[in-house]
């Protein structure tokens, strides 16, 4: 693996163990943090991806853009278009005023984050 594919893993990492620390029981959840990390985590397993192909790596938090670049290396994720298309708004949009994440659209951010993270680790030797 390329020394800067395995950043781009650590930052997901990063990313995947907020989400997972987020997503634990509390008496004020975060639910916006919550869905913010997870989504960053399946945007940076991608560019590792982009990055391992020597694909390009477009600056965008666009899941589904991204995901259509990898479709070159890899088709089987095309299973994942319509989940991380409608979990790319968390990208940027919880981190401002006016876009409120809830209980129930946090709760399936970590699913998909987790089922995202197990698929793009195989073909990165992990």
């Amino acid at each position: 693996m390329k020394a800067s594919t395995r950043e781009w893993v650590a930052k997901a990492e990063e990313d995947f163990a907020r989400a997972a620390s987020l997503a634990r029981p509390r008496k004020k959840p975060l639910w916006a943090p919550l869905s913010f990390h997870a989504q960053q985590c399946a945007e940076k397993y991608l560019k590792a991806r982009l990055n391992e192909a020597g694909l390009p790596i477009q600056r965008t938090h666009d899941l589904a853009q991204l995901l259509h670049q990898a479709l070159r290396v890899e088709p089987l994720w095309a299973a994942f278009v319509q989940s991380l298309k409608q979990f790319s708004d968390y990208g940027v949009q919880p981190r401002y005023p006016g876009f409120v994440v809830t209980k129930t659209d946090a709760q399936g951010a970590p699913r998909i984050s987790r089922t995202f993270r197990r698929e793009a680790r195989d073909p990165l030797g992990l």
